[in-house]
Protein backbone atom coordinates (compact mmCIF):
# COMPACT_ATOMS: atom_id res chain seq x y z
CA UNK A 1 0.00 0.00 0.00
CA UNK A 2 1.38 3.42 -0.92
CA UNK A 3 1.89 6.11 1.70
CA UNK A 4 -0.16 9.23 0.96
CA UNK A 5 1.39 12.67 1.34
CA UNK A 6 -0.48 15.52 3.00
CA UNK A 7 -0.93 17.07 -0.44
CA UNK A 8 -2.53 13.89 -1.78
CA UNK A 9 -4.79 13.61 1.25
CA UNK A 10 -6.09 17.15 0.67
CA UNK A 11 -6.48 16.79 -3.11
CA UNK A 12 -9.78 17.75 -4.67
CA UNK A 13 -12.15 14.77 -4.46
CA UNK A 14 -12.98 12.92 -7.65
CA UNK A 15 -16.02 11.18 -6.20
CA UNK A 16 -18.13 12.45 -3.29
CA UNK A 17 -20.95 10.49 -1.69
CA UNK A 18 -23.23 12.22 0.79
CA UNK A 19 -25.98 10.47 2.77
CA UNK A 20 -26.56 8.02 -0.10
CA UNK A 21 -29.63 5.78 0.20
CA UNK A 22 -30.41 2.88 -2.15
CA UNK A 23 -33.67 0.98 -1.90
CA UNK A 24 -35.57 -1.62 -3.89
CA UNK A 25 -39.22 -2.54 -4.16
CA UNK A 26 -39.70 -6.16 -3.08
CA UNK A 27 -42.87 -7.80 -4.36
CA UNK A 28 -45.32 -8.27 -1.48
CA UNK A 29 -42.94 -6.74 1.07
CA UNK A 30 -42.75 -3.05 0.23
CA UNK A 31 -39.33 -1.39 -0.03
CA UNK A 32 -36.03 -2.84 1.13
CA UNK A 33 -33.32 -0.32 2.03
CA UNK A 34 -29.94 -1.72 0.96
CA UNK A 35 -27.79 1.35 1.62
CA UNK A 36 -28.63 3.62 4.53
CA UNK A 37 -27.15 7.09 4.29
CA UNK A 38 -23.42 6.55 3.69
CA UNK A 39 -20.72 9.16 3.09
CA UNK A 40 -17.56 8.53 1.06
CA UNK A 41 -14.81 10.52 -0.62
CA UNK A 42 -12.37 9.26 -3.25
CA UNK A 43 -9.31 11.32 -4.20
CA UNK A 44 -6.67 10.99 -6.94
CA UNK A 45 -4.07 8.30 -6.34
CA UNK A 46 -5.95 6.39 -3.66
CA UNK A 47 -7.81 3.13 -3.32
CA UNK A 48 -10.78 3.03 -0.97
CA UNK A 49 -11.82 -0.45 0.11
CA UNK A 50 -15.36 -1.29 1.20
CA UNK A 51 -15.62 -4.53 3.16
CA UNK A 52 -18.40 -6.43 4.88
CA UNK A 53 -20.29 -9.69 4.84
CA UNK A 54 -22.49 -10.79 1.93
CA UNK A 55 -25.78 -8.91 1.78
CA UNK A 56 -24.55 -5.84 3.66
CA UNK A 57 -25.14 -3.49 0.70
CA UNK A 58 -21.65 -3.29 -0.81
CA UNK A 59 -22.62 -4.16 -4.36
CA UNK A 60 -25.76 -2.02 -4.23
CA UNK A 61 -23.56 0.93 -3.31
CA UNK A 62 -21.03 0.08 -6.03
CA UNK A 63 -23.73 0.08 -8.69
CA UNK A 64 -25.09 3.38 -7.41
CA UNK A 65 -21.62 4.95 -7.58
CA UNK A 66 -21.55 4.51 -11.36
CA UNK A 67 -25.24 5.22 -11.99
CA UNK A 68 -26.51 1.68 -12.53
CA UNK A 69 -28.69 1.97 -9.42
CA UNK A 70 -30.56 5.18 -8.76
CA UNK A 71 -30.60 6.83 -5.35
CA UNK A 72 -33.59 7.03 -3.05
CA UNK A 73 -31.88 9.78 -1.09
CA UNK A 74 -28.62 11.71 -0.75
CA UNK A 75 -26.21 12.45 -3.59
CA UNK A 76 -23.24 11.12 -5.53
CA UNK A 77 -21.04 13.63 -7.34
CA UNK A 78 -18.32 12.81 -9.86
CA UNK A 79 -15.97 15.65 -10.80
CA UNK A 80 -18.51 18.01 -9.27
CA UNK A 81 -21.45 16.71 -11.33
CA UNK A 82 -24.33 14.63 -10.02
CA UNK A 83 -24.22 10.96 -11.00
CA UNK A 84 -27.63 10.24 -12.47
CA UNK A 85 -29.16 6.86 -13.44
CA UNK A 86 -27.71 5.60 -16.72
CA UNK A 87 -29.92 5.71 -19.82
CA UNK A 88 -30.55 2.47 -21.69
CA UNK A 89 -28.47 3.29 -24.76
CA UNK A 90 -25.45 5.58 -24.41
CA UNK A 91 -23.53 6.61 -21.31
CA UNK A 92 -23.44 10.43 -20.91
CA UNK A 93 -20.08 11.87 -21.92
CA UNK A 94 -19.49 13.35 -18.47
CA UNK A 95 -19.74 9.88 -16.92
CA UNK A 96 -17.45 8.08 -19.37
CA UNK A 97 -14.42 8.59 -17.06
CA UNK A 98 -16.38 6.84 -14.27
CA UNK A 99 -15.90 3.16 -15.00
CA UNK A 100 -16.76 -0.17 -13.37
CA UNK A 101 -15.04 -3.56 -13.31
CA UNK A 102 -17.31 -6.45 -12.39
CA UNK A 103 -16.71 -9.64 -10.46
CA UNK A 104 -17.18 -12.01 -13.40
CA UNK A 105 -14.97 -10.87 -16.30
CA UNK A 106 -16.46 -13.45 -18.68
CA UNK A 107 -19.93 -11.97 -18.21
CA UNK A 108 -18.64 -8.54 -19.25
CA UNK A 109 -17.15 -9.86 -22.51
CA UNK A 110 -18.94 -10.88 -25.69
CA UNK A 111 -18.11 -14.57 -26.23
CA UNK A 112 -18.68 -14.28 -30.00
CA UNK A 113 -16.23 -11.46 -30.66
CA UNK A 114 -12.45 -11.40 -30.61
CA UNK A 115 -10.86 -9.42 -27.82
CA UNK A 116 -9.38 -6.82 -30.18
CA UNK A 117 -12.82 -5.95 -31.56
CA UNK A 118 -14.23 -5.47 -28.07
CA UNK A 119 -11.34 -3.23 -27.05
CA UNK A 120 -11.69 -1.19 -30.23
CA UNK A 121 -15.41 -0.76 -29.63
CA UNK A 122 -14.79 0.67 -26.15
CA UNK A 123 -12.05 2.95 -27.46
CA UNK A 124 -14.27 4.24 -30.28
CA UNK A 125 -17.10 5.09 -27.89
CA UNK A 126 -14.78 6.83 -25.43
CA UNK A 127 -12.96 8.76 -28.16
CA UNK A 128 -16.30 9.88 -29.60
CA UNK A 129 -17.40 11.12 -26.17
CA UNK A 130 -14.15 13.07 -25.78
CA UNK A 131 -14.13 14.38 -29.34
CA UNK A 132 -10.67 12.81 -29.76
CA UNK A 133 -8.84 11.50 -32.83
CA UNK A 134 -10.61 8.34 -34.02
CA UNK A 135 -8.20 7.33 -36.77
CA UNK A 136 -7.28 3.67 -37.30
CA UNK A 137 -3.70 4.48 -36.33
CA UNK A 138 -4.77 6.04 -33.03
CA UNK A 139 -7.07 3.09 -32.30
CA UNK A 140 -4.36 0.50 -32.98
CA UNK A 141 -1.87 2.37 -30.83
CA UNK A 142 -4.35 2.70 -27.95
CA UNK A 143 -5.14 -1.03 -27.94
CA UNK A 144 -1.45 -1.97 -28.02
CA UNK A 145 -0.65 0.48 -25.22
CA UNK A 146 -3.43 -0.72 -22.93
CA UNK A 147 -2.51 -4.39 -23.38
CA UNK A 148 1.05 -3.54 -22.38
CA UNK A 149 -0.18 -1.55 -19.38
CA UNK A 150 -2.22 -4.45 -18.01
CA UNK A 151 0.60 -6.93 -18.68
CA UNK A 152 -0.89 -9.02 -21.48
CA UNK A 153 0.86 -10.48 -24.53
CA UNK A 154 -0.39 -8.65 -27.65
CA UNK A 155 -1.12 -11.97 -29.39
CA UNK A 156 -4.01 -12.53 -26.96
CA UNK A 157 -6.02 -9.77 -28.60
CA UNK A 158 -6.93 -12.05 -31.49
CA UNK A 159 -8.44 -14.71 -29.23
CA UNK A 160 -12.01 -15.17 -28.07
CA UNK A 161 -12.80 -14.80 -24.33
CA UNK A 162 -13.16 -18.56 -23.76
CA UNK A 163 -9.54 -19.05 -24.84
CA UNK A 164 -8.24 -16.87 -21.99
CA UNK A 165 -7.70 -17.73 -18.34
CA UNK A 166 -9.76 -16.06 -15.62
CA UNK A 167 -6.89 -13.75 -14.74
CA UNK A 168 -6.36 -12.81 -18.38
CA UNK A 169 -10.07 -12.08 -18.83
CA UNK A 170 -10.07 -9.82 -15.78
CA UNK A 171 -7.06 -7.94 -17.17
CA UNK A 172 -9.03 -7.45 -20.39
CA UNK A 173 -11.95 -6.10 -18.35
CA UNK A 174 -9.54 -3.67 -16.66
CA UNK A 175 -8.10 -2.75 -20.07
CA UNK A 176 -11.60 -1.90 -21.30
CA UNK A 177 -12.06 0.45 -18.36
CA UNK A 178 -8.67 2.07 -18.99
CA UNK A 179 -9.49 2.76 -22.64
CA UNK A 180 -12.13 5.21 -21.40
CA UNK A 181 -9.34 7.24 -19.74
CA UNK A 182 -11.03 6.90 -16.34
CA UNK A 183 -10.68 9.22 -13.41
CA UNK A 184 -12.38 6.73 -11.06
CA UNK A 185 -12.82 2.96 -11.34
CA UNK A 186 -15.30 1.10 -9.14
CA UNK A 187 -14.28 -2.56 -8.89
CA UNK A 188 -16.93 -4.89 -7.46
CA UNK A 189 -15.24 -8.05 -6.14
CA UNK A 190 -12.68 -7.84 -8.98
CA UNK A 191 -10.56 -10.82 -7.91
CA UNK A 192 -12.84 -13.09 -5.87
CA UNK A 193 -13.56 -15.35 -8.88
CA UNK A 194 -9.84 -15.88 -9.61
CA UNK A 195 -7.36 -18.45 -8.34
CA UNK A 196 -4.90 -17.43 -5.62
CA UNK A 197 -2.04 -16.63 -7.98
CA UNK A 198 -4.22 -14.51 -10.28
CA UNK A 199 -5.72 -12.71 -7.26
CA UNK A 200 -2.28 -11.59 -6.15
CA UNK A 201 -1.21 -10.42 -9.60
CA UNK A 202 -4.46 -8.59 -10.42
CA UNK A 203 -4.44 -6.93 -6.98
CA UNK A 204 -0.88 -5.70 -7.59
CA UNK A 205 -1.92 -4.48 -11.05
CA UNK A 206 -4.77 -2.40 -9.63
CA UNK A 207 -2.48 -0.82 -7.05
CA UNK A 208 0.12 0.01 -9.70
CA UNK A 209 -2.44 1.55 -12.06
CA UNK A 210 -3.77 3.85 -9.35
CA UNK A 211 -0.26 4.96 -8.43
CA UNK A 212 0.89 5.49 -12.03
CA UNK A 213 -2.23 7.13 -13.42
CA UNK A 214 -3.26 8.97 -10.24
CA UNK A 215 -6.85 7.86 -10.65
CA UNK A 216 -9.21 7.02 -7.82
CA UNK A 217 -10.49 3.52 -7.16
CA UNK A 218 -13.17 1.92 -5.01
CA UNK A 219 -12.73 -1.80 -4.37
CA UNK A 220 -15.68 -3.75 -3.03
CA UNK A 221 -14.65 -7.01 -1.37
CA UNK A 222 -15.54 -9.52 1.29
CA UNK A 223 -11.85 -10.54 1.33
CA UNK A 224 -10.23 -8.45 4.04
CA UNK A 225 -6.75 -9.68 3.14
CA UNK A 226 -7.03 -8.15 -0.34
CA UNK A 227 -8.22 -4.78 0.95
CA UNK A 228 -5.61 -4.73 3.72
CA UNK A 229 -2.87 -5.21 1.13
CA UNK A 230 -3.79 -2.58 -1.47
CA UNK A 231 -6.25 -0.02 -0.03
CA UNK A 232 -5.27 3.35 1.40
CA UNK A 233 -8.53 3.80 3.26
CA UNK A 234 -11.19 1.30 4.27
CA UNK A 235 -14.89 1.51 5.10
CA UNK A 236 -16.49 -1.35 7.00
CA UNK A 237 -20.12 -1.91 6.04
CA UNK A 238 -22.87 -3.64 7.96
CA UNK A 239 -26.62 -3.70 7.24
CA UNK A 240 -26.32 -0.87 4.72
CA UNK A 241 -24.25 1.49 6.89
CA UNK A 242 -20.58 2.22 7.43
CA UNK A 243 -19.81 1.27 11.01
CA UNK A 244 -16.19 2.37 10.70
CA UNK A 245 -14.10 4.25 8.15
CA UNK A 246 -10.50 5.42 8.17
CA UNK A 247 -6.91 4.77 7.14
CA UNK A 248 -6.47 1.08 6.37
CA UNK A 249 -3.57 0.66 8.77
CA UNK A 250 -5.65 2.09 11.61
CA UNK A 251 -8.67 -0.04 10.76
CA UNK A 252 -6.66 -3.26 10.86
CA UNK A 253 -4.37 -2.52 13.78
CA UNK A 254 -6.66 -0.48 16.06
CA UNK A 255 -10.29 -1.14 15.07
CA UNK A 256 -12.91 0.73 17.06
CA UNK A 257 -16.15 -1.05 16.19
CA UNK A 258 -17.01 -4.53 17.55
CA UNK A 259 -18.16 -5.63 14.09
CA UNK A 260 -14.74 -4.80 12.61
CA UNK A 261 -13.15 -6.89 15.35
CA UNK A 262 -15.51 -9.72 14.47
CA UNK A 263 -14.46 -9.58 10.81
CA UNK A 264 -10.78 -9.45 11.73
CA UNK A 265 -11.11 -12.51 13.93
CA UNK A 266 -11.47 -14.59 10.79
CA UNK A 267 -8.07 -13.39 9.50
CA UNK A 268 -5.93 -12.78 12.61
CA UNK A 269 -2.72 -12.53 10.60
CA UNK A 270 -3.85 -9.13 9.27
CA UNK A 271 -3.38 -7.49 12.65
CA UNK A 272 0.10 -6.12 12.94
CA UNK A 273 0.85 -6.64 9.23
CA UNK A 274 3.57 -4.63 7.57
CA UNK A 275 2.44 -1.67 5.44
Amino acid sequence: MSAQTSAEASAQPLLEVSEAVVSYRVKGKGRFVAVRGVDLVVRPGEIVGIVGESGCGKSSLARALVGINGLAGGSIRFLGENVTPLPIRRRPGKLVPLQMVFQDPYASLNPRRRIVRQLEEVWNAAARARGADRSAEARTRAVADVLERVGLDPVLKDRYPHALSGGQRQRIAIAKALLAEPRVIVADEPISALDASSQKHVGELLRRLVDELQIGMVIISHDLAVVATIADRTAVMRAGKFVEQGETEQIWTAPRDPYTLQLLSAVPDLVGREG
